[in-house]
């Protein structure tokens, strides 16, 4: 069914699932949001599972014609948000109606927002998800007049997520990361430099990864023979500046890697612009599996409340 005409596409919105698994020895990569829990929260707003697909809006510029009678969230990073004209708050339902415009201004505070849609966004499958890699020619980026459709355009029940579990988005972060087997063949200079030392996000940030810019890191190693590399990986480039690995990653690489980066702490880099300040957190497995199940926990639980 048809549910919004693109007036104004944004400078990057895509419509993401929660990303293919399985596919790494074809070269595919995961894709999906890069801030999971504002997705899946935006799901549960509207009635739908927390995998269903939504629109992934970077930095905001977006307005939509409703062509159909459904409802809608807005999650994510802090950007107006209006319907016809008059300000909505986002972490909440919204009932529209054909002939309603929806527009989100340019973000104030994070970088991505998250829409979602009652019965989520239909549109072609590749290899199982509906996740947009553009880098990988598995569709393509939001264009005006483009139509999109939806696969339910059911009212739900007016309901808003409980400000406490709402995020509080700022300029800076500390990372939680498990050190993998190549940190013990770091030095302890090398090791110190990453646990002690400030660094900023640079220009060079997408969906792909984080390059951070300050101390450079000596690695002794500047290339490894190549091997799989997971989501959140730490890697350390050859003029020792090191790349945190996002949903759109390469599949493979051979650059050293100090470890990865907790889904939690992914979802909170995926909102810090160029210029933010990134300090990292050693913690052990067994802390990150813990950290994992009360993050899988709170998505699942955390309170939503009917208006």
């Amino acid at each position: 069914m048809n549910a919004f005409r693109v007036l104004k596409p944004g400078p990057f919105s895509t419509i993401q699932d929660s990303g293919r698994v399985g596919y790494s020895h074809l070269g595919l990569t995961q894709g999906g949001p890069l801030d999971f829990r504002s997705f899946a929260l935006a799901n549960r707003l509207v009635g739908n599972n927390i995998d269903v697909s939504a629109l992934e809006i970077t930095l905001g510029g977006v307005e939509l014609e409703c062509l159909m009678q459904t409802t809608i969230a807005l999650t994510g990073a802090f950007c107006p948000f209006t319907l016809n004209g008059k300000p909505k708050p986002l972490w909440q339902t919204h009932l529209v109606n054909p002939g309603d415009t929806v527009s989100i201004g340019f973000a104030a505070l994070g970088v991505r927002a998250y829409l979602a849609v009652n019965g989520g966004f239909g549109g072609p499958k590749w290899f199982g998800s509906q996740a947009t890699v553009v880098r990988e020619k598995l569709g393509r980026p939001l264009a005006a007049q483009q139509i999109l459709e939806a696969n339910s355009c059911s009212w739900q029940p007016q309901q808003k997520l409980d400000f406490r579990a709402q995020p509080s988005l700022r300029k800076q972060a500390t990372l939680d990361f498990v050190p993998g087997y190549q940190w013990e063949q770091l030095s302890s200079d090398a090791q110190q430099q990453l646990l002690n030392h400030t660094f900023t996000i640079s220009k060079h940030n997408d969906r792909m990864g984080y390059q951070l810019e300050g101390a450079s890191i000596e690695t002794g190693s500047p290339t490894l023979e190549s091997e799989g590399i997971a989501k959140g990986a730490i890697q350390i480039t050859g003029d020792g500046k090191p790349i945190i690995l996002m949903r759109d990653r390469q599949t493979i690489g051979g650059y050293p890697k100090a470890g990865s980066v907790t889904s939690q702490s992914l979802d909170i880099l995926a909102q810090l612009t160029q210029g933010a300040s990134i300090q990292f957190n050693a913690i052990s497995a067994e802390q990150s599996v813990d950290a994992l199940r009360r993050y899988q926990l709170d998505i699942e639980t955390c309170p939503i409340l009917e208006l």
